[in-house]
């Protein structure tokens, strides 16, 4: 993983790395004076875009799996209104550039280099002509939108440079990757840096303990406070305290890879990186490696450059264990996604979500048939569809194992590991099965995430359902996941989330889900292999 290990949903985060050119921490007495004037005028600025439910002169951070933005289409299934991709804005460059980027592209399209010769050439006073004019402001705008924008599409990432991701094992956009293998050799023990990297002036490293429930608090205030937010400050991940020790500590766990940052101060935690232990099937090889997940950093402390020395760390601290491989996922094209998988949503309740603008009333749609679009049956049709117990593992864990088989990227679960994902937990883990003649034939199981609501006088969160791994082996896919829809319903969830990986487009576009517009990008770090097509990914990270 070298110096930085590309990391689980961190998207905005490592672009921003890019942004900035930089490769090494730098603090407020190392800058030029310039350097503090554009910090300075980021600061302000993100205030200018609106308050949020944190510190009022904070803004957003973290990349995680967009659904935060994935707002529905106006009340239609199939519409491709949808906000998707997750967006991570930190380091300063927060989500003002995503809107910024948005109303570039209303200029679109570079001019034809084949124009009229009178449009091309000066008007005879020497001034530009309007045509050389138009063309000025597009080349100025392309240039902003490289600088400043974060890239969702491929397009737009190969007209960007990378200037922190060229010195990182990770493949580049124009190579064409026909092998399956590391980027690098593994290190051996002594050329593994064994003391910490250097945090800014006033900071430390706290390696955190999550048993502790004090301490868990902390990470949890954390996360809510300056964790993923849409581009418009309406929506913000609300992570329980339990679901983070749900998705931290599944089997292999080690407590040195909950890496955090605190003020020396007032021991106040500012920063935190995390990775899991995984076996993950790619093509014809099973790699041992990490994902990582929730890297966040407190919204004053951007412009300190904390979250380049955290990937650092969580690299180091990942090679000290061994292991020199990592996968991830980002709402934004960086060097080189393995696959790009698309957010579809169900809405659960209609009514709830176009109050809180999560969508919208589509052009001759009224509330009465919008309600009616997307009634649901009260109760699972399927007389063998129920809960999954602790008793159904066995047989369970063959049925998903075999069918993971088909995939190209897909975890390799032990037993335990199983147990650990998908025995239900309230409000963070809910799994079903169809049972018929004593024998489990299918499996479907969602995790829970709701998302604080800001700025509403009535509703303050949005409790959204996540499809997480399933199997129609007997079961129609439409009716399985019709139970499924049920089932969140009747358990007050509000809307249904399910990316068109593995076998989802069975079933997405006939149980009305609506498409969104962005894409989550899955990336190998010191790994190269071939691209792979959404439906042969079998990889689900939380």
């Amino acid at each position: 993983m070298a110096d930085a290990d590309s990391l689980h949903d961190m998207s905005s985060d490592l672009s921003a790395i890019d942004a900035d050119a930089e490769d090494e921490i730098v603090t407020d007495e190392g800058r030029t004076d310039s350097t503090r004037k554009k910090s300075k005028k980021k600061k302000r600025k993100a205030r200018d875009v609106g308050p949020s439910s944190g510190d009022s002169d904070s803004q957003t951070v973290n990349d995680k799996h967009s659904h935060v933005s994935n707002r529905l289409p106006d009340a239609e299934p199939g519409s491709a209104d949808q906000l998707s991709g997750a967006e991570a804005d930190t380091e300063g460059q927060v989500s003002q550039d995503n809107r910024s980027e948005k109303s570039f592209k209303k200029i679109t399209g570079p001019v034809s280099e084949d124009a009229p010769e009178e449009q091309s050439n000066m008007i005879a006073d020497g001034t530009l002509s309007p045509f050389q004019n138009l063309q000025k402001i597009q080349k100025a705008v392309e240039l902003l939108t490289m600088q400043h924008g974060t890239p969702k599409t491929l397009e737009d990432a190969t007209k960007k440079k990378y200037q922190f991701w060229e010195t990182q094992p990770v493949p580049r956009f124009n190579e064409k990757i026909t092998v399956n293998d590391a980027i690098e050799p593994d290190k051996q023990p002594d050329e593994i840096r064994s003391e910490p990297y250097s945090l800014p002036t006033g900071f430390h490293w706290d390696t955190l303990d999550i048993g502790n429930p004090l301490i868990l608090k902390e990470l949890y205030t954390l996360l809510n406070e300056n964790y993923v937010e849409d581009d418009d400050n309406m929506f913000r991940f609300d992570y329980s305290p339990e679901f983070l020790q749900w998705a931290l500590q599944p089997p292999g766990w080690l407590k040195d890879w909950h890496c955090g940052v605190r003020v020396i101060k007032n021991k106040k935690l500012v920063g935190f990186i995390s990775a899991v232990p995984a076996n993950v099937k790619i093509y014809d090889r099973t790699k041992q490696l990490v994902e990582i997940n929730f890297l966040c950093v407190h919204k004053k402390l951007r412009s300190k450059r904390v979250a380049p020395v955290l990937i650092r760390e969580i690299t180091r601290r990942v090679h000290q264990q061994g292991l020199f491989q990592a996968v991830y996922t980002a709402g934004v094209v960086l060097p080189k996604p393995v696959a790009g998988c698309r957010y579809w949503h169900r809405s659960l309740n209609p009514r709830k979500l176009i109050d809180v603008k999560f969508s919208h009333l589509s052009r001759n749609m009224t509330m009465q048939r919008t309600l009616k679009l997307y009634k649901l049956p009260e109760s699972p049709r399927h007389p063998g569809f129920r809960p999954f117990t602790p008793a159904d593992v066995p047989d369970t864990y063959r049925l998903l194992k075999q069918y993971l088989l088909k995939f190209e990227l897909s975890p390799v679960f032990t037993e335990e590991e199983f147990r650990h994902w998908f025995i239900p937990r309230k409000g963070i883990i809910d799994s079903y099965v169809v049972e018929t003649d004593g024998e489990i034939t299918d499996f479907v199981s969602f995790y829970t995430l709701p998302s604080t609501v800001m700025h509403h006088p009535t509703h303050k969160s949005l409790k959204a359902a996540y499809s997480y791994y399933n199997v129609s082996s007997r079961t129609p896919w439409v009716d399985l996941m019709q139970d499924a829809l049920i089932v969140a319903k009747n358990m007050g969830f509000d809307v249904f989330n399910a990316l068109d990986q593995m076998e989802n487009k069975e079933f997405l576009e006939k149980l009305k889900f609506g498409i969104g517009d962005g894409n989550l990008q899955y990336y190998l770090y010191n790994w190269k292999c071939p691209s792979m097509a959404p439906n042969q990914v079998g990889l689900v990270l939380q």
